[in-house]
């Protein structure tokens, strides 16, 4: 007698002769086993879809529907007939008649699924619904995902995955975690889903890499009512930010020097004095007069002027820190807001500046004449402060006349 073929040999037979969409997929939802039948049914050909996730097949309505199903397989629980849904590699969708087993290992333990589709028929009412919102879903700003309870993306879709090379699929079974090279649950977005998972829905801005994002993140739920996983969308609102920022720097600058303007100046002022208050420490505020400006606008131009206005904001955003604010006060008149400074370190900027513009070799020279105030020794508000620095102001301006007037 011939030997009796083997069951791998007999597998490879089936798969080659079936007409039917015979197909294998692991407890993590991977497809293991593809036949002909299935390549002609689903479009894919065994090197496109093998190790990919058999949701890849379906409508966006029925992957909730297949994650119950993975949940289930051990238990033996699982739906052996259905009609369902699949969809075609081109985004055409049709109905199928499913029949599926599971597949044991020599030790009887369930290691996945045998699934078989049998055409019922194809949708002949013109796009199906699935084929239209599939170029939509690419072709959109945002990105739109599903997760696993833990946490493993079963999908992704939308034209913001460009930014990170990726393709609609081609992050599915990775976790959040890795995707966003993270291990910290109470990191944004990660802990986002995970209150998720328990049945939270968030609203929220997020910055991944170099695009901003307007994210809605909410609960995946099964046909039953059960949390089975996650469902963000995230809409690309960089652009968006970039008007708004734009929008908010014209409002708070002064468009020929770039410092900040007068209103945002006070309102700095305001905060710093309540963070005063709270944490007991000192600042100083600077008046600065650019002297004889009239002068050069008189003898030169305007333009002279608006140079000589631009020279002294130069030297100021020199001079001054990160933490510090400079800001065109007035016409002629500057100020800053020097943080966690004293009187010592307020004379010592207002030396700096004063001998950056007297080493400038660009006609016309120019002077300044600084006032100063310091928090709280000459003042708890900000009229107090700027009174007295605008005093202290004057009074350099009257030595700088020649009178003789005590100075700070």
């Amino acid at each position: 007698m011939p030997p009796s073929p083997r069951p791998e040999h007999l597998l490879a037979a089936i798969l080659s002769s079936t007409e039917d969409g015979l197909l294998s997929f692991s407890l993590d939802g991977n497809i293991e086993t593809w036949s002909r039948g299935a390549e002609r049914l689903y479009g894919y050909t065994d090197e496109e879809i093998m190790g990919q996730p058999a949701a890849r097949l379906m409508p966006l309505y029925e992957i909730p529907v297949h994650a119950e199903l993975l949940r289930k397989i051990n238990s033996g629980t699982f739906a052996r007939h259905e009609n369902t849904e699949r969809v075609h590699k081109d985004g055409s969708k049709f109905r199928v008649a499913l029949q599926r087993d599971s597949v044991r290992n020599e030790r009887g333990e369930v290691t996945g699924i045998l699934e078989n589709a049998r055409v019922l028929g194809w949708h002949a009412e013109g796009p199906p619904v699935d084929g239209q919102l599939r170029p939509l879903l690419e072709q959109m700003p945002a990105v739109v995902w599903t997760t696993d309870r833990k946490l493993r993306l079963t999908s992704s879709w939308g034209s913001a995955l460009r930014s990170t090379r990726s393709k609609p699929g081609d992050l599915v079974w990775r976790t959040i975690y890795e995707y966003l090279k993270c291990q910290d649950p109470h990191a944004a977005p990660i802990a986002q889903h995970v209150e998720a998972l328990r049945g939270m829905a968030t609203h929220f801005e997020y910055r991944h890499g170099n695009r901003d994002f307007e994210i809605r993140l909410g609960p995946l739920r099964a046909p039953s009512g059960e949390i089975i996983g996650c469902v963000g969308a995230g809409i690309d609102i960089t652009e968006r930010k970039r008007s708004e920022e734009q929008v908010r720097y014209q409002a708070t600058h002064d468009a020929l020097t770039g410092l900040a303007n007068y209103r945002e100046f006070v309102d700095t002022l305001e905060r710093e004095i309540r963070r005063a208050e709270r944490s007991n420490h000192s600042f100083a505020v600077l008046l600065l007069d650019l002297d004889d400006l009239k002068h050069v606008n008189d003898r030169l131009g305007h333009l002279a002027g608006n140079r000589a206005l631009q020279r002294l904001s130069d030297v100021m955003k020199e001079h001054c820190r990160s933490t510090d604010l400079a800001a065109r006060y007035g016409g002629d008149e500057f100020a800053l807001l020097l943080i966690d400074a004293d009187a010592a370190m307020a004379r010592q900027i207002a030396g700096r500046v004063e001998s950056a513009l007297q080493g400038e070799r660009e006609d016309p020279p120019l002077t300044v004449s600084v006032g100063i105030s310091v928090y709280p020794d000459d003042g708890r508000t900000a009229q107090m402060l700027l009174e007295m620095a605008d005093q202290h102001l004057y009074k350099r301006k009257k030595v700088a006349r020649g009178q003789s007037v005590s100075t700070r």
